[in-house]
């Protein structure tokens, strides 16, 4: 009885111990842990998607620490010369993944092109024709005509099945995609899209531009998400174009050969034809 009671009384003081030790120890502690303060930077005036980021634009200001991410930045010279790599609205803080040392290029998806690629842009000659507005840079889409040539057929031809968007662009001359997004905007005062720029190869480039100037052109909605995924459409469609280069390469070759038949036919013909003159001539 007295061990049990023993026991008891040890574990009392233990307990005793430990709430004083968390009490004056560990709280003030951590305590003092939250109401640290650092300095950060932080945004005094809207900044615009490739705007150069100047002194004026920027405040330090101390705020807690607690949690703070890294990514914060929080000395100016680490920002002013910068240049905002989207858009920065007063009283956000600043991360150094939305500032880039280097401007940004007007139109950058224009720049990593091979020399085998091509861009071109087709008109959008109604709301419907170009999903509504709903297009973005990007998707994958089918595009196809209606009334084309003479008969007015609507055509899907195979090499367009699978197509990148690269932009979407207003009537302006402004990508939609470059307009701030006003949520308070009006619907119906809202800039529709006028053209669509698309990436494509040569033999592509032409088809589009005959469909553009024989028909009307719809683009069909295919695909939007992970890029992996998207170039798995892509890269059907390069096989499809392969497939046609062979094929009208063998249907060439097979004209080559049947035109090099008929010629060596007819001269063989001429040659009979003057060895006849000829042996008529010397009778």
């Amino acid at each position: 009885m007295k061990k049990i009671l023993r026991n008891r009384t040890v574990l009392g003081i233990a307990s005793i111990v430990l709430s004083l030790i968390i009490c004056f120890g560990l709280t003030p502690l951590f305590n003092q842990t939250i109401s640290e303060k650092v300095s950060v930077a932080r945004i005094t005036e809207n900044i615009q998607k490739g705007e150069l980021i100047t002194s004026k634009m920027i405040e330090i200001v101390e705020i807690g620490g607690y949690n703070l991410p890294d990514t914060v930045l929080r000395q100016e010279e680490n920002i002013v010369g910068n240049y905002a790599l989207t858009e920065l609205h007063a009283g956000d803080y600043v991360l150094n993944s939305k500032i880039s040392s280097n401007p940004l290029v007007n139109y950058e998806y224009l720049t990593d092109f091979d020399g085998s690629e091509r861009a071109i842009s087709v008109s959008i000659k109604s709301f419907a024709a170009g999903l509504s507005g709903k297009l973005e840079p990007g998707d994958i889409v089918k595009v196809m005509a209606s009334d084309f040539g003479d008969i007015r057929e609507t055509v899907s031809p195979a090499e367009l099945q699978y197509v990148e968007v690269l932009a979407v662009t207003a009537g302006t001359g402004l990508d939609t995609d470059e307009y701030e997004i006003d949520q308070e905007a009006i619907e119906k005062d809202k800039e529709l899209p006028a053209t669509v720029t698309l990436k494509v190869s040569d033999k592509q480039a032409k088809l589009l531009a005959e469909m553009e100037a024989k028909g009307k052109i719809h683009i069909v909605f295919v695909y939007r998400g992970e890029k992996e995924n998207a170039g798995k459409f892509l890269d059907e469609q390069m096989l499809i174009l392969s497939e046609n280069e062979d094929q009208e390469q063998t249907e060439k070759n097979e004209t080559d050969a049947i035109n090099q038949d008929e010629t060596q036919e007819n001269n063989q013909e001429i040659e009979e034809e003057v060895e006849v003159s000829d042996d008529d001539e010397e009778q």
